[in-house]
């Protein structure tokens, strides 16, 4: 019984953190990725507004607002600057 009960607690307590992992972005290494400069520019463009930019795991990440002012987090493949998962507020 204190097996099952210890593994419903670490089920519990894993998966929740696992739904908030960053994506896997890339496989390339850091030389590879475009720079924070050139990567904030792409994403600019983009029409997302944002303070800064932030490396997650192997992703570029931001937290700010989409080209419609909707509250956005957005993960990016810093190699070829691709959307690689995002969150838009409703």
């Amino acid at each position: 019984m204190r097996i099952a009960t210890a593994v419903v607690l670490a089920a519990v307590t894993v998966l929740p953190l696992a739904a908030h992992a960053s994506p896997k972005c890339t496989a390339e290494p850091k030389d590879k990725w475009m720079s924070q400069e050139a990567m904030t520019s792409k994403i600019k463009a983009l029409g997302f507004t944002f303070k800064e930019l932030e490396v997650t795991g192997s992703c570029y990440e931001i937290y700010g607002k989409n080209a419609e002012g909707k509250k956005a987090e957005v993960y990016f493949n810093p190699v070829t600057g691709d959307i690689v998962k995002s969150e838009i507020d409703d």
